[in-house]
């Protein structure tokens, strides 16, 4: 199989590394050239990566349609605000066969869909095309080459078996699940609930507030989960808590590192200023919330996290909000 992973950030440009590592030739289109040129002439990407060696095997290029070109796997690193842009532009060029892979966590501002539905609607491609690639999968550590795992998720099993086999490296561990649901929720709200964890490491809270907020924001993420159709158990594994405890866990995570800057009282464009890449929680948390109210499922995390980063209230008043809520009986999913 050929790859073409578009998207030269920095888990795009890791998963191109974990594809060649695990003997798939790969090609990674970034929009700028002079990145490009360091890859194929330095093997760094110096801007996401630095001090990162990339696999010699790994081109990349500016050019979509010299990416694209006779990919059987074409894999999706775009910010998730900009996907359906990015794939109506490269509508033509995409091979009509090649299966769709996802490695955004986001929901879409206004449709408040899920990646791969952007990616269905855009593409016309059916639901055995299309996965999702999820899990704690900070890029650095993998660049890194330090040993993870990851959840391909497919609703078209050979299809995901494919891909697992064409992304296991020795480091990179894939497993399947064919709850696409499931696993993209997990990676799309785990970041909404980061932000909220950041700023409490911010304002100085302990780890109690840490696991509070870790363990009731897992009870978020099943609730809408519960409501959408996914499989409960898909959220006690990589895509659901192994996720959200790396990215809730680690100063590696934008997420976190953004709510920690406002935490600390840091004003929101100067918090979005310090965080070199797009901060998917940030964006996704009122599409989130929104896809939440529509279903009748209660968020109240995300609710003071959208609350905070639209600047309608401040830090104190978020903790005051959370920690003046009802109290009532302990039960997974509520």
């Amino acid at each position: 199989m050929r790859a073409a992973v578009m998207g030269a950030g920095s888990w795009g440009t890791t998963f191109a590394q974990v594809l060649c590592d695990a003997g798939t030739p790969a090609v990674l289109w970034g929009r700028r050239a002079e990145l490009a040129e360091s890859v194929n002439a330095r093997h760094e990407n110096p801007r996401y990566l630095p001090g990162v060696t990339l696999p010699g095997d790994l081109r990349a290029t500016c050019e979509p349609a010299s990416a694209l070109e006779g990919a059987d796997v074409v894999v999706l690193a775009v910010p998730a605000q900009r996907l359906r842009d990015n794939l109506t532009a490269w509508g033509s060029l995409v091979p009509p066969d090649a299966l769709l892979v996802s490695l955004m966590k986001g929901i879409e501002l206004g449709t408040h869909q899920r990646m791969t539905e952007v990616i269905a609607e855009v593409t016309g491609a059916g639901p055995e095309r299309i996965a999702a690639i999820s899990g704690p999968n900070l890029a650095r550590e993998i660049a890194d080459r330090q040993h993870a795992a990851t959840v391909v998720a497919c609703s078209d099993e050979n299809m995901a078996r494919q891909l697992q086999k064409a992304c296991h490296a020795p480091y990179f561990r894939p497993y399947t699940n064919p709850d696409v649901v499931g696993c993209e929720l997990g990676g799309a709200v785990k970041n909404v609930i980061a932000l909220a964890v950041g700023i409490a490491i911010g304002m100085g809270l302990g780890d109690n507030t840490r696991a509070l907020l870790i363990t009731r924001g897992l009870a978020e993420i099943a609730r809408l989960g519960a409501a959408l159709g996914a499989d409960q158990h898909t959220f006690a594994g990589l895509a659901g808590l192994g996720d959200l405890v790396a990215t809730c866990s680690s100063p590696l995570s934008r997420n976190r590192t953004f709510g920690e800057n406002l935490g600390r009282g840091m004003p929101l464009d100067a918090a979005a200023a310090s965080v070199s890449q797009v901060t998917e929680g940030v964006k996704s948390a009122e599409p989130v919330l929104e896809l939440a109210r529509s279903h009748g499922v209660e968020m109240p995390i995300a609710e003071v996290v959208v609350e905070v980063v639209n600047g309608r209230i401040g830090i104190g008043e978020a903790a005051l909000l959370l920690s003046s809520r009802t109290a009532k009986p302990e039960r997974y999913g509520i």
